[in-house]
């Protein structure tokens, strides 16, 4: 987890009821918020007044969410009806017993020059101890770079020279992407009783891994 400054404390109980105003989730996804949050604060706020950093490229602001759990486990159907509420890209962390797992969305602002933003893969951190060591705010110039560094964090693949993080993000998607239908390819396989078709799906199975493999070197 990142250490965050105490001038950036916001510490606000966000009502459920403000992210159905906003949002409108379908009502499944209002169950979801029922049966797997009990309290959602609004943590830090990352702004210009709060870390003294400047605005950049429609980056005005950087949300840090605290999630208590009922269960261990949230669908990002309810992230994204969160992200959708709010006009600025959010970091949460997701509080169940002892442990803590950080997910966000890479979000950025839609290029139409609107003020609605788009919200795109989820990264996560995977669980952790709540007593785990954290570590210092990247060293960044404005608040457009301070984000892209912190959501890096929870992304294992290195900037390849000159790539946009915006390209990095896309990047992960295809491996991504590749990867689910490796997933399927695999589960297809142990089914078919036919040597023809076995062979031909085998090919399928080079071909992606060396989709991810090209992708991630």
């Amino acid at each position: 987890m990142f250490i965050y400054p105490e001038k950036a404390l916001f510490n606000r109980v966000l009502p459920k009821t403000k992210i159905y105003a906003n949002a409108k989730p379908r009502r499944a996804i209002r169950e979801k918020f029922v049966s797997h949050i009990s309290e959602i604060v609004w943590k830090y706020k990352l702004a210009p007044d709060t870390i003294n950093l400047p605005a950049r490229d429609g980056y005005f602001e950087i949300e840090v969410f605290d999630i208590n759990l009922k269960q261990p486990e949230l669908s990002t159907d309810v992230l994204s009806a969160i992200d959708k509420a709010i006009p600025y890209p959010i970091f949460f962390r997701l509080l169940y017993g002892h442990r803590v797992k950080e997910v966000a969305a890479y979000k950025r602002p839609a290029a139409d020059g609107s003020s609605s933003w788009v919200i795109e893969d989820y990264f996560e951190s995977g669980w952790k101890k709540n007593s785990e060591p954290t570590m210092p705010l990247p060293v960044a110039v404005h608040l457009k770079s301070l984000y892209e560094q912190m959501l890096h964090a929870y992304i294992d693949q290195p900037q390849r020279p000159g790539e946009a993080f915006e390209s990095l993000v896309e990047r992960m998607r295809q491996v991504r992407k590749c990867q689910r239908e490796q997933s399927m390819l695999e589960a297809q396989i142990k089914k078919e009783k036919q040597f023809n078709r076995k062979v031909e799906i085998n090919a399928q199975l080079r071909n992606l891994k060396a989709q991810v493999a090209e992708l991630t070197k």
